[in-house]
């Protein structure tokens, strides 16, 4: 018997990927982890400097060691001395060729909907790297802009607390107080209805459940 989520991602995949790309985005719908991994070292230019936001399903595909494997010019502030140095590499990163992330939601019409402590991860999708790849498992597509904002706040955030040291209500309670702590991973709300120019935004939906 065919898996049914598998069959259901299937199914949907590619009708995202169009009303994303009716919205200027360039979009590919990958069946699994592979095919995700041979279409992102496709789309990133051999002479581009490279760098990511914090990115559980980059991780998964194991994307990192790839783009070192392949060359690539690297900006990862895990490699920083000390948190001067993270603060100048997060800087760099806004200026990279390709930038990569995920998305906390996309919805089934084409919008992407992200949440951010610091903001880096959302001022590079906004303006800044020539390209930025957003990656994504099917497990993120919702049915419209309501349902994403209550998985990513209902959800997606409470998870990702789990993931950092934070002083957060979501940390310790599992589920979003709408709180005002200086550890909050809520400051910024970023909807992206429509891509600036055309292509710069390529999204890679993959049909498996990837990331959080």
């Amino acid at each position: 018997m065919a898996d049914p989520i598998k069959t259901l991602f299937e199914l949907k995949g590619p009708k995202v990927a169009d009303a994303l790309k009716r919205r200027g985005f360039e979009a590919y719908y990958v069946s699994d982890k592979a095919g995700a991994l041979q279409k992102i070292l496709e789309i990133i230019p051999s002479n581009h400097s490279v760098s990511w936001g914090g990115c559980m399903t980059m991780e998964q595909l194991g994307l990192k060691e790839k783009l070192v494997s392949a060359g690539y010019t690297i900006i990862d502030r895990d490699t920083a001395s000390g948190p001067e140095e993270r603060e100048s590499l997060m800087h760099n990163a806004l200026n990279c060729g390709s930038f990569i992330m995920s998305s906390n939601a996309i919805t089934e019409d084409g919008q992407l909907f992200n949440i951010d402590g610091k903001g880096n991860r959302v001022a590079a999708l906004c303006y800044g790297p020539q390209n930025v790849i957003v990656i994504a498992g099917m497990n993120k597509v919702v049915q419209n802009m309501d349902a994403a904002y209550s998985r990513v706040r209902g959800y997606a955030a409470p998870a990702n607390a789990q993931r950092f040291d934070l002083d957060t209500p979501c940390k310790k309670i599992g589920c979003c107080a709408d709180c005002l702590s200086a550890s909050t991973i809520c400051a910024q709300f970023v909807t992206t209805r429509f891509c600036k120019p055309a292509g710069r935004i390529k999204v890679v939906l993959i049909g498996e459940e990837l990331g959080i």
